[in-house]
């Protein structure tokens, strides 16, 4: 009995085990299915349903985008105003590295280096380049209602860097050599007068070839363009609101960035499609910073446009020297903002960076002459390495350079102490008569050393018979300097 009892016990034993393993098991398949629920409810959905893309092909490898966009940027910065303001271009290196970030993992290329830099012209354009460089002009800036459609901007053009659709457009005329193709791309890209100058230093017909990226390639733009920005948090749908929104600011030819980026058909409902499919919650939109940025642009006065700086050049400006009616200083400033330095100058008076410094001068007054850029009215900040440590062998060495390099100016006495961003500088006067204008100039020379050793200088210039109307002016820049170094 006791045997028979221990066997019941043992099979009743083994049977609960059974039972239990069943409803363990079934238990695990419920709770699978609950997990996959809530998984799928909690997901980003921009994983689900997305468009899916295939990169062009493409007979370039990355490293020829690095090197083609590397040599295309320095053409662009030697050729176009930079707006050299370190909050502007903080915020917008911010937004576009979140962008960057939200590439998807097939599109990402280790060897890209994305940088992200604001033209300071008022027209409505942004390009990239292969390999990571781009750029967005102010206007773009301030006609945005939001970041979200600034972001759209960016997420676009970041997407035909990712799927490296200037190379593999390249690949399509298999003739053309590199280098031929880098020049047409940077002539396509910026487009206008001062494109069609660059494109036309390569092969014949490549610039014309380039004008504009295919409707494929743009579609394709489109589509990864609002994916990138669902992935960063943005509002897909404020990629399309901007193309709206570039078509009433442009009026009926629309503005150089539509034109440069044609409508492939239906592009405003394959936005919104694409959007249906990466739904955001609480996406960005408004922000803080996007509206202090605005504000900070319509304080710095109106940008040129690239009408222009075509005309006017950035650097060596065409049409010969300096001519014309020169403006007197406006009353109203604006900051500039460089790497070691800020400063306040006249609202009318042009930026126009080169090297190692920056001239800042009005209308009429600058030009090229026997091929070197001159001013006859302004201020000219820069930095120079310093022949001595010592502040007074230094502007020594600097001096005798700059009249080696002017044989007409003579220094007029020794040197009065002065004052920059609060330290100890020295001021000197030179004055000539200018082979240029034809009038005594004064210059006046005001140097300080920098921490590191070198030496900064500003330079104020106006002939004799202006330098009361410009005196003022002069006064009010030199004690707005404020060094960062």
């Amino acid at each position: 009995m006791r045997s028979r009892d221990r066997s019941i016990s043992q099979s009743s034993w083994r049977a609960a085990r059974c039972h239990r393993g069943r409803v363990r098991s079934g238990d695990l398949t419920v709770w699978l299915a609950i997990w996959l629920i809530v998984a799928m409810a909690v997901m980003p959905q921009l994983a689900l349903a997305q468009t899916r893309i295939s990169a062009p092909k493409n007979s370039y490898s990355p490293r020829d985008d690095v090197r083609l966009g590397q040599e295309a940027a320095r053409e662009v910065e030697r050729q176009l105003p930079l707006l050299n303001d370190e909050v502007v271009q903080d915020y917008i290196e911010r937004v576009g590295q979140r962008l960057v970030a939200a590439i998807p993992a097939q599109f990402q290329h280790p060897e890209f280096h994305y940088t992200f830099k604001v033209v300071n012209v008022r027209d409505i354009n942004a390009f990239a380049l292969p390999g990571g460089p781009l750029y967005v002009n102010r206007g773009v800036i301030e006609v945005a209602h939001n970041e979200g459609e600034l972001a759209g901007v960016m997420a676009h053009e970041i997407s035909h860097i990712a799927l490296r659709h200037g190379t593999a457009q390249a690949t399509k005329a298999q003739k053309f050599q590199l280098p031929a193709i880098g020049g047409a791309i940077l002539g396509a890209i910026i487009g206008g007068g001062l494109g069609q100058v660059i494109a036309q230093g390569t092969q014949t017909g490549l610039g014309i070839y380039f004008l504009k990226y295919s409707r494929e390639y743009e579609t394709q733009a489109d589509v990864l363009g609002a994916q990138i920005m669902a992935r960063a948090g943005y509002d897909p749908r404020d990629l399309a609101n901007m193309f709206r929104t570039l078509e009433r600011e442009g009026g009926s030819g629309g503005p150089e960035w539509l034109s440069d980026h044609p409508n492939p058909g239906n592009r405003y409902e394959r936005i919104e499609r694409e959007a249906q499919m990466l739904r955001v919650s609480n996406p960005i939109r408004d922000t803080a910073e996007f509206e202090r940025i605005k504000e900070r642009l319509r304080s710095m006065g109106r940008a040129p446009s690239m009408q222009e700086v075509q005309s006017g050049g950035r650097r060596y400006p065409q049409g010969g020297g300096p001519r014309g009616r020169v403006e007197m200083p406006s009353r109203s400033y604006r900051t500039y903002t460089g790497n070691l330095f800020r400063v306040s100058v006249p609202d009318n008076w042009r930026e126009l960076a080169g090297g190692s410094s920056t001239i800042f001068a009005p209308d009429g007054a600058y030009g090229e002459v026997q091929g070197q850029f001159v001013f006859t009215h302004g201020v000219q900040i820069g930095i120079a390495r310093a022949q001595a440590a010592e502040l007074r062998r230094a502007t020594d060495n600097f001096i005798n350079t700059l009249i080696q390099g002017n044989s007409y100016l003579r220094q007029q006495g020794g040197y009065q102490r002065a004052y920059l961003s609060g330290r100890e500088a020295l001021r000197a006067r030179l004055a000539g008569e200018s082979y240029i204008t034809g009038r005594t100039e004064i210059v006046e020379v005001y140097t300080t050393l920098l921490r590191g050793g070198d030496l900064f200088y500003v330079i104020t210039v106006a002939p004799q018979s202006d330098y009361s109307g410009f005196q003022s002016a002069f006064n009010t820049v030199l004690r707005s300097i404020q060094l960062n170094d």
